[in-house]
């Protein structure tokens, strides 16, 4: 496992430096995974390591809820077929223009199987208890995100 996140985390250096020299145009997603009330929150081993929303590139050919589905399988091992869309944004992160789609499931208690090699942390949070150290779309895509129905 070391040695994995030891590869994610020089390859997130080159393409730092690669979307330096090109400024690329990259899709992608986020996904708000929501257990009533509660939220997951995930930490990568690359990168910023603030808590963030689960997700990740979309691959060429892919619809963004392919992608969410995908990577909601290859990070945390679910299966989530049914999306809502909460909609998109555009943002200039790390010399590269992101287009982000979020989408939202409720994933109730199902079990999670992180990929300790891409993950190295994940956990419920209150929506009204998030951590000080959120990643930079957490807070504006749970803004998007609606909460559950009182009972």
């Amino acid at each position: 496992m070391p040695a994995r996140r030891l590869v994610y985390r020089l390859a997130y250096t080159g393409l730092r430096v690669y979307w330096f020299l090109t400024r690329p145009q990259v899709s992608g997603v986020k996904c708000v995974l929501t257990d009533g009330e509660r939220v997951l929150l995930v930490r990568h081993t690359y990168g910023p390591r603030g808590w963030d929303l689960p997700g990740g590139s979309i691959k060429r050919g892919e619809t963004p809820a392919t992608a969410a589905s995908r990577e909601m399988n290859e990070e945390l091992g679910i299966s989530i077929e049914q999306w809502q869309a909460l909609g998109q944004f555009k943002v200039e992160v790390d010399h590269r223009r992101d287009y982000v789609h979020c989408f939202q499931a409720e994933l109730g208690a199902a079990e999670i199987v992180l990929d300790r090699g891409e993950l190295a942390a994940a956990s419920w949070f209150p929506r009204h208890g998030l951590p000080s150290d959120l990643g930079r779309y957490t807070r504006p895509i749970l803004t998007q995100a609606p909460a559950p129905e009182p009972n």
